[in-house]
């Protein structure tokens, strides 16, 4: 099994990516980089400013991307400038007016949202302001905070959603249903809010996340059968592998396919999920979920959803990859494969001329050329430092 770094410092060397300080490559002790790499690393850092360039000709005059109703979009685009190489972006207009636009949706109540998908929201936002660093935002954030650890499930009716979070906070409603997706980017808020301000222990932060609760909700959404593959002498499909929710409900309503299949996207999501609540190593949820992830490696398809999620599947794959600190990725077979360079090529070779990626498949908002642009430059951002 590739080598697994520690949360503590998988965390730290994400938050100083975003910040410009160090490479990712340095702080995750990953091997001198061949004259190969340094040369895709060369067309890694151009295909981001092209992304970056395109983006910032997309932006509104009032600061945001695509829609106002959905500020979350926006500090997504801003992280991309953030996190790209040397803190070159860090100060572009884009970045001043999309911040702008971030700050102007913190509401009374804590949260930084426009009409709803409060949680969702939020996470981002606060992940966006974190990682923008300005010690003005230090309210704004600690009330982000609090708001989000408030919407952590709790005594729920059904007892396999505690620990999770939906879209919006509440015990009522299609939208306040936990998911693995909308937790994922709640734990990875609170987590950084952790890193940036000192650990948990020592900060102080109260009131907290219940991270064994979030922990527990996310191992749920886990396919781990009773029967090991050690028992079986080879692993079930599914096993290590991560669903949408842990009850298997349906995702959007009673004619779409179940939440309960496994798939690619959310396989990645539980390993940083895991990283974030700090599970070891050598847990065998962990074990579990990078052999599946070992199994099913592919480039051309989001695994268990096909073209669906492909761009949202190549961004986790970035993150929990990177997060774990794996170089060589052992795939079907027994070899291994440079999935960083791999990666790389495979978003190069998408990239429109204008400097946009777009997909034809709209499942999750992919036909927007802005969200799917923004996909892309973060997961190359993640690249550049590790090639």
């Amino acid at each position: 099994m590739a080598q697994f770094v520690t949360p503590t410092h998988s965390m730290k060397s994400r938050f100083l990516l975003y910040v410009g300080f160090f490479a990712v490559a340095t702080l995750l002790a990953i091997p001198s980089a061949s004259a190969a790499d340094a040369a895709l690393r060369g067309k890694v850092g151009d295909a981001i400013d092209r992304g970056l360039a395109y983006l910032a000709k997309q932006q509104t005059p009032q600061g945001y991307w695509s829609s106002a109703d959905i500020p979350g979009l926006s500090g997504l685009c801003v992280q991309a400038f953030l996190g790209a190489p040397d803190g070159r972006h860090r100060k572009d207009d884009a970045v001043l007016h999309g911040l702008a636009f971030v700050r102007g949706n913190h509401r009374s109540d804590g949260g930084i949202y426009a009409r709803r998908m409060g949680i969702y929201n939020t996470s981002i936002c606060l992940v966006t302001l974190l990682q923008a660093n300005d010690p003005g935002d230090a309210a704004t954030i600690e009330a982000a905070r609090r708001y989000l650890v408030g919407g952590q499930t709790q005594n729920s009716a059904t007892p396999a959603n505690d620990g999770g979070f939906g879209y919006e906070t509440g015990s009522s409603g299609r939208e306040t249903r936990p998911d693995l997706d909308n937790t994922v980017f709640a734990m990875e808020a609170l987590r950084l809010y952790h890193q940036v301000h000192g650990s948990k222990e020592a900060n102080n932060a109260q009131p907290d996340l219940n991270w064994q609760a979030a922990l527990d909700f996310v191992s749920r959404c886990q396919h781990m059968p009773k029967e090991t593959a050690a028992a079986k002498g080879a692993p079930a499909p599914d096993q290590g592998g991560f669903t949408y929710t842990p009850s298997g409900t349906n995702e959007h309503g009673p004619d779409e396919e179940s939440a309960s299949r496994v798939y690619g996207t959310m396989t990645y999501a539980g390993v940083l999920s895991f990283i974030y609540a700090d599970l070891k190593k050598d847990d065998p949820r962990v074990v579990a979920a990078l052999d599946w992830i070992s199994r099913n490696y592919t480039l051309e398809e989001n695994p268990g959803q096909g073209a669906a999620g492909l761009y949202y599947y190549y961004d986790t794959m970035a993150k929990g990859l990177t997060a774990a600190g794996i170089g060589e990725l052992p795939v079907k077979g027994g070899s291994k494969v440079n999935w960083r360079a791999g990666l790389a090529e495979k978003l190069i070779s998408l990239q429109k001329p204008d400097g946009s990626w777009s997909s034809e498949n709209g499942r999750w908002m992919e036909k927007d050329p802005n969200l799917v642009t923004t996909y892309c430059v973060l997961a190359l951002n993640l690249l550049h430092g590790g090639l």
